[in-house]
């Protein structure tokens, strides 16, 4: 293996931390070509589908990349803003935002797990800032083989190929942390101020095989346990609200119930005025902005439901900022920090005494 040359480390750098944010990732662009390349990083992750490489090749390269990708590119360019992918620019104020509130002494870089920017770009600009100390931050609150996982094998890839490796720790998960279902309520509450109760919440998380759950993904269980506990805290009864499951692929079982098929269901049951929330993205992207908030909406409305309302994902307000400050703060205890502001304004004397 070669390793990654640290010339460019002076020894008498002084030592900072760094705090690496991941999310999935997105095209570059709402066009066959760009949602094609993305795809294909995407879905041959083996974390992502669990098949026998050779048959998933033959099936991703010979029928899905050549079908898909016109399609949600379609969807793609539904959502597509004036900075460029919803996620991207979202991911991107919250990276601004964190940097404001941690100081000048923490360093944080935005990465995603496909796309860019690259997770290995992330982590070599927190080495060429003196990182010794990463703490990495997937901004998946619910852990999965198929997210967290599959960003903590990127990592530890990279890092495999650096010579100086840096004390490393990594956010499994934080689907039950207090702060994080305070600040999912706050935004259901604020969003009900302004426009009414439903007869109905519903939970809408992302999908996943249910052979990976049986085989001992905790994901469902995460989904579960925010939704039970976000009710509590709203203070709902069980008639109130459900938990559905979204964004299924291929004919073999996903986590049920589907949210499309439920809402299909709903008007014939009586319940015609729902609101929807996505506690399991961190970030407004396609799956949110189009799949539920415009496909889903048509398939209620369209079986006789009078209302439809999306609730947006926390996203960079200052609620979910400041919840992430928190949680990134009690993973840091422990760490020496370096105070002072950026290393290159620091003494000689400083930087001779880190050297020590």
């Amino acid at each position: 293996m070669k390793y990654l040359s640290e010339s460019d480390y002076p020894h008498g750098q002084v030592a900072r931390t760094g705090i690496l944010l991941a999310n999935l990732g997105t095209p570059d662009a709402p066009d066959r070509v760009s949602v094609r390349r993305y795809l294909k990083e995407f879905l041959w992750d083996p974390r992502v589908v669990e098949l026998s490489r050779p048959l998933w090749w033959l099936i991703l390269n010979g029928i899905i990349l050549n079908t898909r990708p016109q399609r949600s590119a379609h969807a793609y360019a539904s959502v597509w803003c004036e900075q460029g992918s919803p996620l991207l620019a979202i991911s991107q104020a919250q990276h601004r935002r964190l940097a404001e509130v941690m100081g000048p002494d923490i360093r944080v870089e935005l990465a995603m797990r496909y796309g860019r920017p690259a997770i290995a770009s992330g982590l070599e600009a927190l080495r060429r800032a003196g990182a010794r100390r990463i703490l990495v931050l997937p901004l998946y609150p619910q852990y999965s083989g198929t997210t967290t996982a599959s960003v903590f094998d990127t990592v530890t890839a990279e890092i495999r190929r650096w010579r100086w490796i840096p004390e490393l720790r990594f956010v499994n998960q934080y689907h039950d942390d207090a702060g994080y279902i305070q600040a999912l309520a706050d935004s259901v509450q604020a969003f009900q101020e302004t426009n009414g109760r439903p007869d109905q919440l519903i939970m809408s998380f992302h999908g996943l095989p249910q052979a990976y759950c049986e085989a001992g993904d905790p994901y469902y269980c995460h989904c579960q346990k925010t939704a039970r506990l976000l009710a509590e805290r709203l203070q709902l009864a069980s008639a109130d609200y459900r938990v559905t499951f979204q964004s299924r692929l291929g004919v073999k079982a996903w986590l049920k119930p589907y949210t499309d098929e439920t809402l299909k269901a709903l008007p014939a049951q009586g319940v015609r005025r729902i609101q929807v929330l996505c506690p399991g993205f961190s970030a407004d992207c396609l799956e949110t902005l189009e799949e539920v908030a415009m496909e889903n909406r048509d398939f209620f409305l369209g079986a006789g439901g009078e209302s439809y309302q999306y609730i947006p994902c926390l996203n960079d307000s200052a609620g979910h900022i400041r919840f992430l400050r928190d949680l990134i703060e009690r993973h840091l205890q422990g760490w020496e920090r370096v105070t002072g502001g950026d290393p290159a304004s620091l003494t000689r004397a400083q930087a001779l005494g880190a050297k020590h």
